[in-house]
């Protein structure tokens, strides 16, 4: 439990990241942002294909099929739908919603894994869903407060950010649980061999996206070719990002799935919105509001809370028919 804890930990840490590139590059469409982030990913991931072949080689058409699933979802239409939202709508809305995902993959899990992982009773287990909830409810209601001081937003920009940040909460709310699905069903693979599969398998998805949206950035004339008009900025973060948040974040998730149940993990990305909240108020150079640190506080009480409910083991019954 301690050191799952740990590699969510570490894997929040690093896909906190992920919210600060859309800020810091205001000017590239989140389709831009999304296939360099993951063109980074994937050319990160080939040396390390290389190195660990034949691990690799163990994988079969089946897993190899599942690993393009997951970078599909999990990765690229993740990542182009919340950095849409963040472009449309500013941080505080996505971040708000993107927070509810420890809950809404707890409720999901709960629901759907009670044979593999346990049943993790819904009484013990709602005083950390509210608590994370309140929390994220705090955090949020001073995000808002900041941003009615800023420049006003268009009302349909504000609710297409909403409505693509929901369909980013859809994709993460699909993937965790799938990832988990195909890392208990296989405890003998290495998380970083099944991270470096789904660099693999991302890397051709997105050269086949840069090749359709090349044109569709050629035609329209405001986008700087090839690198936009922060080329060195934009390459920077597109790798940076690449390497921590995508490969070493997705190995330490991975680390942690196979160690807690889906449910519990699920509460850890917490830690991502957490971390997102940090580097969004460094990057302002602002100590957070009082709301804010009341929310903060917590989200961190109802993680606690949580990591001290353990899983109850569900007995199948079976049925015998005369």
């Amino acid at each position: 439990m301690a050191i799952g804890t740990l590699f969510a930990l570490a894997a929040g840490l690093m896909w906190g990241l992920v919210f600060v590139a859309p800020l810091l590059l205001p000017d590239y469409p989140a389709a831009v942002l999304s296939l360099g982030r993951y063109l980074a990913f994937g050319l990160i991931a080939l040396p390390l294909a290389v190195l660990g072949r034949r691990r690799l080689a163990q994988l079969t058409r089946a897993d190899w099929i599942e690993a393009l699933k997951l970078a599909a979802v999990g990765n690229l239409l993740y990542y182009l739908c919340l950095a849409a939202a963040i472009q449309r709508a500013g941080g505080p809305l996505p971040t708000m919603i993107i927070g509810t995902l420890p809950v809404v993959i707890a409720i999901s899990s709960n629901l759907r894994d009670v044979q593999r992982d346990g049943r993790l009773p819904w009484r013990r287990l709602a005083p950390s869903l509210v608590l994370i909830a309140a929390g994220i409810a705090c955090v949020n209601q001073a995000e808002l407060a900041e941003l009615q001081h800023g420049a006003p937003l268009h009302i349909d920009r504000y609710a297409t950010g909403a409505l693509l940040a929901i369909a980013a909460v859809a994709c993460w709310t699909w993937y965790p649980i799938r990832n988990a699905d195909w890392l208990r069903a296989h405890p003998d693979r290495s998380s970083g061999t099944w991270a470096t599969a789904q660099g693999v398998a991302t890397l051709p998805l997105a050269l086949v996206g840069t090749v359709a949206l090349v044109p569709w950035l050629a035609a329209g004339g405001s986008f700087a070719l090839p690198l936009g008009p922060q080329p060195l900025r934009f390459v920077a973060l597109m790798f940076a990002i690449g390497l921590f948040a995508s490969w070493l974040g997705t190995l330490c998730w991975n680390e942690a799935s196979q160690r807690l149940p889906t449910t519990l993990a699920g509460q850890l990305i917490v830690f991502e919105t957490l971390s997102a909240l940090a580097y969004a108020f460094a990057l302002r150079g602002q100590v957070p509001a009082p709301a804010a640190l009341i929310g903060i506080a917590l989200l961190v009480a109802g993680v606690a809370w949580a990591l001290r409910v353990k899983p109850e083991p569900v007995v199948a019954q079976q049925v015998h028919t005369a």
